[in-house]
């Protein structure tokens, strides 16, 4: 947007495409703010434009536009506090001699988008909880045609596919506010379109997504939707296999089963004369493994392919390896840089958020690698292709 179009926003003090902020002191506010101008429910599909340093009569705050305050605003966008992730622009502008932050909101395709669980919408000049109507009028303005596969419809599957009752008492108190799941007088196939598990139609059918999550055979629909363990006794492929697993299921017990078959196969040593007190040394950090493999079931490819998720435990060494190679702006060239991170399955991350297997996004691998230093093990090794990634862990000397 140029200077001309966001003075006129600035000034115009009845536009509900428009919020002023003087500061960022209040940063819940600001992130309801941008929650609401992503679900865009006057259907403006337009931009809303949030302006940092400016007083609610329009006039300059005199706020200091630091380098922190610009970073902390485009961190809102991927903290996985406000899912989907938004699409916004943070920008410093002077505007009418005035020296403000401008943060433009792009409406989302897959509404609604939701901040700890609310769904915020803007309703005229004020900021307000959607209600019952208001999320289904959301749902509804999905653009399939621009949708990410992990909520297209799966047209050959039907509610009766999906375990509900995992979803009721799992996904639901782990997604949405406390007070609104209480409220909660909606139909099932009203839950489910919110949460992006079926389509709006007169007969919902599920969504890749809801598959995938609550489930009760996946791999039925999603035939690569598993993971393929092996824990060889050697250093080849070719030497005895100790342990095999095909690991599916809806995601919640997939990976609790990964977590307990990781766990399982971890070789403790214990050193007594090192120190006085025992130490109890792992040959891998758990953490380092979780982060790994949960990394590999959310960011790998689900379309076109039957290939599973591979863990292959040697006795030197660990490789995980998943189907599908850099995605949006990650690149062979950047892969694992810090804050370069981008999301083929945008809403299976938001599922694993939720149900909090993933506590902040974009560091899966930098606390990998923390932990590995910590535990004494090598980094980690990556081969980046165009159809496949490949994590090799070694064994700590």
């Amino acid at each position: 947007m140029n200077d001309q179009e966001l003075a006129i926003l600035l000034n115009d003090l009845e536009s509900d495409r428009v919020e002023r902020k003087a500061s960022i002191s209040d940063r819940n506010i600001i992130r309801q703010a941008i929650c609401a101008f992503a679900n865009d429910l006057p259907n403006h599909q337009q931009p809303g434009v949030l302006f940092i340093g400016v007083n609610n009569d329009g006039t300059c705050a005199n706020l200091s536009i630091t380098d922190q305050l610009l970073l902390t605003l485009s961190d809102m966008r991927s903290d996985g506090n406000i899912l989907p992730f938004p699409d916004l622009i943070v920008q410093k502008r002077t505007i009418s001699g005035c020296e403000l932050v401008v943060v433009i909101v792009e409406p989302s395709d897959a509404p609604p988008v939701r901040f700890n669980g609310r769904v915020w919408v803007r309703v005229g000049p004020r900021r307000a909880t959607a209600t019952q109507q208001e999320e289904r009028r959301l749902a509804e303005k999905r653009r399939a045609k621009d949708l990410p596969f992990d909520i297209l419809p799966l047209p050959s599957a039907s509610l009766d596919d999906l375990d509900l009752d995992l979803f009721r008492r799992v996904y639901l108190p782990s997604s949405l506010a406390i007070d609104i799941l209480e409220e909660n007088e909606r139909s099932i196939e009203q839950q489910l379109t919110s949460m992006r598990f079926a389509t709006v139609e007169p007969q919902p059918k599920p969504t890749v997504l809801s598959v995938l999550v609550v489930g009760s055979d996946p791999r039925q629909f999603i035939p690569g939707a598993y993971i393929q363990f092996l824990r060889i006794d050697g250093s080849e492929l070719t030497d005895p296999i100790r342990d095999q697993k095909e690991i599916g299921g809806s995601l919640p017990d997939l990976l609790r089963i990964l977590d307990a078959t990781l766990q399982a196969h971890i070789s403790i040593a214990t050193d007594i004369t090192a120190q006085p007190i025992e130490m109890r040394q792992p040959d891998y950090p758990i953490v380092a493994l979780q982060q790994l493999a949960r990394n590999a079931v959310m960011h790998r490819i689900y379309e076109n392919t039957y290939a599973p998720v591979r863990i292959t435990w040697f006795n030197d060494r660990i490789e995980i390896q998943n189907p599908g190679g850099p995605f949006g702006q990650v690149t062979k060239q950047n892969f694992g840089q810090p804050g370069v991170t981008d999301y083929r399955n945008p809403h299976l991350a938001e599922a694993m958020k939720n149900l909090g297997y993933v506590q902040r996004f974009g560091v899966g691998i930098q606390l990998a690698r923390k932990e590995l230093q910590k535990n004494g093990n090598p980094p980690p090794e990556f081969v980046v292709e165009d159809a496949h990634l490949l994590v090799t862990l070694k064994k700590k000397p």
